[in-house]
């Protein structure tokens, strides 16, 4: 199957889970040992808003190559009348963005470029990878 033809929503559910992994371990590595304080410090990084930070901090870094912004901007641009009542649809739309360009990266075997990704949105100290 070729990545391109599968829908861009499903690359990011895919990429949705592998994100959210990393910011798991990686404040399991910090020393955060209760769930709920897991939790809590899990939305600085996993909510649409916060991925849609990251995002725009990146592009505006031209981080991204020209086939991942190819990727984003399929996600960012994709057609969808929903999204969470948490946050607006262009906020949504860009947390969509990021997650499809980390589902595109695994589904191609990338993954030392999600590493850097991840890498930059968590600290360079990051010493994760799901790998």
């Amino acid at each position: 199957m070729n990545v391109l033809e599968i829908n861009i929503l499903v690359l990011a559910y895919l990429g949705d889970t592998i994100y959210e992994n990393y910011v798991r371990k990686y404040l399991i590595l910090k020393g955060i040992s209760n769930v709920n304080d897991l939790q809590t410090a899990s939305i600085s990084y996993v909510s649409a808003k916060a991925q849609a930070f990251f995002l725009t901090k990146l592009l505006e870094e031209n981080f991204f190559t020209v086939e991942e912004v190819t990727i984003i901007k399929r996600a960012r641009n994709y057609k969808s009348n929903s999204h969470p009542k948490n946050c607006d649809i262009l906020t949504y739309k860009h947390a969509t963005g990021l997650e499809a360009v980390i589902g595109y990266l695994d589904f191609i075997h990338h993954h030392s470029r999600i590493d850097e990704i991840m890498k930059k949105i968590l600290g360079d100290d990051l010493n994760v990878s799901i790998r």
